[in-house]
């Protein structure tokens, strides 16, 4: 690199001498890359002396059964954080009511089903049948809407999907909370005072803006439930982990099949990942170029209400 020269300040010991600049030197980051590289390195020639057939690795990504794991194990994971949030939004609501009932009651079933650990709920809802042997609707003229065993009704995949949604949901009613409470109050009264039902103002004016906020979370939630869905091999719903397990029962392969399953999560999580990025994107380039516009646009959209 040439040496830049730059001229001494007038009245200085070294007055039109040619000083060089020199570059600091950063040793303290240079000897931590030298070791977390020796470290990595250390990890990888272990790995590559561990006792496991990667060679067929390859070939247990497409068994059926682990590809049946793997689609029971998104469509359990979308389905409950759908029910998550539809739940999760009714209760957040409910805890922002004027009514002291539906606040007490949103609250004891968030402390509840947040405050139980998932594992558990999925093992209540599997074992419901010792509890109640039949589950029925009567109607009100005689006869039953329902009438089934518990055990025919609640089956395992059944029972994994009510434990993980139930559970978020009660993650979800804090994280909707948190949203609608971080738009302004005047927001609301604006969108009242120009004749804006509550239910019109909620959807056109508070949940645009409170998106910004619910996504992050939502997206982190979504990701651990993906991973949470391997509780449900407990009760033999066939996941990843139980798919694998089901493999390496049959030729004792059992690290082999793991990293098989691992690859599987890896993939979905990011797939996810990627998609909560782009969200969150969309609605940050919503908020700092057209969220007002957008808001003020639903405002004068709706008709004045004459007195």
């Amino acid at each position: 690199m040439p040496e830049t020269e730059l001229s001494a300040p007038t009245g200085g010991t070294v007055a039109g001498a040619v000083l060089p600049i020199v570059r600091r030197r950063h040793w303290g980051r240079w000897i931590s890359a030298v070791m977390i590289l020796a470290l990595l390195a250390g990890l990888g020639l272990l790995l590559a002396r561990a006792k496991i057939a990667y060679d067929q690795v390859p070939a247990f990504l497409w068994y059926r059964v682990m590809l049946t794991g793997l689609l029971n194990t998104v469509v359990l994971a979308v389905v409950a954080q759908a029910v998550a949030i539809v739940l999760g939004v009714v209760v957040a609501l409910l805890r922002r009511s004027a009514n002291p009932v539906a606040r007490v009651v949103a609250a004891v079933y968030v402390w509840l089903f947040r405050g139980l650990p998932v594992l558990l709920q999925i093992l209540i809802w599997f074992n419901l049948a010792l509890v109640f042997e039949f589950v029925s609707i009567p109607l009100p003229f005689g006869g039953y809407l329902v009438h089934e065993p518990t055990n025919v009704l609640v089956s395992a995949f059944v029972a994994a999907l009510l434990g993980l949604a139930l559970n978020e949901s009660a993650y979800m009613a804090e994280i909707v909370r948190a949203g609608l409470g971080s738009v302004d109050a005047g927001q609301v009264e604006a969108a009242k005072a120009i004749g804006m039902t509550p239910a019109a103002a909620l959807r056109r004016v508070v949940l645009p803006q409170a998106m910004r906020v619910i996504i992050p979370p939502t997206g982190n939630d979504f990701i651990n439930m993906l991973k949470g869905t391997s509780m449900a091999s407990v009760i033999g719903v066939t996941e990843l982990i139980h798919a694998a397990n089901n493999i390496s029962s049959n030729n004792l392969l059992v690290m082999e099949t793991l990293l098989a399953a691992a690859i599987w999560y890896m993939v979905v999580v990011t797939v996810a990942s990627v998609g909560q990025h782009y969200l969150e994107r969309a609605f940050g380039a919503d908020a700092r170029t057209g969220a007002w516009s957008r808001v003020g646009r639903a405002l004068r959209a709706v008709p004045l209400r004459r007195a």
